[in-house]
């Protein structure tokens, strides 16, 4: 299907694109982050826009103040860690100003961080980055302080806002684990920033023996099990941790129950597939396996639970926060995310003739059909 929109700006200072892709509205609006990364390419924006349309269409549910929205994304061709990356992000939030304002809702992702986002947004003249959803609320003062005062909880040091990912992610893998009678189970994770790390902090606690983590830099690896929390207390700003690492592309070679990619997409093509041991995969980065890879996976019978449901609690959160379904508190927030992902997970993995993503697939088509 055609994007509603499709954007490709030149930054004039640096000469490199940046990309918006607005894949179908919902209530008017369209929902997705902002990610920044060297390289990346309209077609991975577009396909990313995609998946946010499935999965704001999985967290339908009737009787709630919030209603899924349409899917978007945005990207920035820049390294993070470039002298040139603030400015650049900037001057695209600006010229994607009047699109903000009314049409597309945006947050952090890859390479960068909320706070980066609003500040851009704030010079820029709007007041946030979802501006474009403030008509849709009762009380837009009313729910900004509700989310304001969200992000403000802090559980053992560390944000809800980088908590609530994490936690939706390990309980739809700690439900796949039970479903697949999967019994004290070990992991390996990818990527320890805020998405990553918050999934290995909730997967520990729950029993799971974290015996691999990669950063950008390397491998650490224990078959004993990793300190996590030493792990998320030494870790610097960009999610790498110190220790004597082996080369990070051994990530995949690590015997494992669970393998779990949070960091970037595409990183399991058809070159990868045959080296993972694990027999479940859960997707904490967008889109991190590809169409093939999944089909060589299957296959195999390593199950793969999609990024549609499995990384989908922060967009959630966030709008059940926002609309007033749930209250700012650390609690009732993972109360709500945990049975959410648990009675989801269940439902796209209930039919042994089809995969999980052929059922969330499935699951999106049908509520979006009862939105109508």
């Amino acid at each position: 299907m055609t994007p509603f929109l499709q954007v490709v700006w030149t930054d004039d200072v640096t000469g490199r694109p940046g990309y918006l892709v607005i894949d179908r509205l919902g209530r008017g609006v369209g929902s997705g982050g902002l990610r920044m990364r060297a390289g990346v390419t309209l077609d991975e924006v577009a396909d990313l826009a995609r998946g946010m349309s499935r999965k704001e269409a999985i967290a339908y549910e009737p009787g709630l103040a919030y209603q899924p929205l349409g899917g978007a994304k945005g990207g920035i061709d820049c390294d993070p860690l470039d002298p040139e990356a603030t400015g650049m992000l900037h001057r695209y939030i600006a010229a994607m100003k009047p699109l903000l304002a009314t049409y597309w809702a945006t947050g952090e992702d890859l390479g960068l961080r909320q706070e980066s986002i609003e500040e851009a947004c704030h010079a820029a003249g709007l007041r946030t980055s979802i501006d474009a959803v403030l008509p849709l609320l009762d009380d837009p003062d009313t729910a900004l302080k509700r989310l304001d005062a969200a992000f403000a909880v802090t559980v053992d040091g560390i944000g809800l806002g980088d908590l609530a990912g994490g936690c939706g992610v390990a309980e739809s893998a700690l439900t796949a684990l039970d479903r697949l009678g999967i019994r004290e189970p070990t992991a390996v994770v990818q990527g320890f920033g805020s998405m990553g790390g918050a999934t290995a902090r909730f997967l520990a606690r729950a029993g799971v023996r974290i015996v691999g983590v990669a950063d950008a830099d390397g491998l650490l690896t224990d078959p004993a099990g990793l300190d996590v929390e030493g792990l998320l207390r030494a870790r610097d700003p960009f999610g790498r941790v110190p220790g004597d690492k082996r080369p990070r592309e051994e990530w995949l070679d690590v015997d494992c129950d669970l393998l779990v990619p949070a960091a970037v997409s595409y990183c399991i093509g058809v070159d990868e597939a045959p080296r993972v041991r694990a027999r479940l995969v859960v997707e904490a980065a967008n889109v991190p396996v590809t169409p093939e890879a999944e089909h060589v996976l299957t296959s195999r019978g390593v199950v793969v639970v999609p990024d549609v449901v499995a990384n989908s609690a922060t967009n959630s959160w966030w709008w059940w926060t926002l609309f007033g379904d749930i209250p700012a508190d650390a609690d009732a927030a993972f109360a709500k995310i945990r049975s959410w992902m648990r009675r989801v997970t269940t439902e796209v993995m209930s039919d042994p003739a089809r995969t999980p993503r052929e059922a969330a697939h499935d699951l999106s088509a049908r509520n979006l059909a009862a939105q109508r």
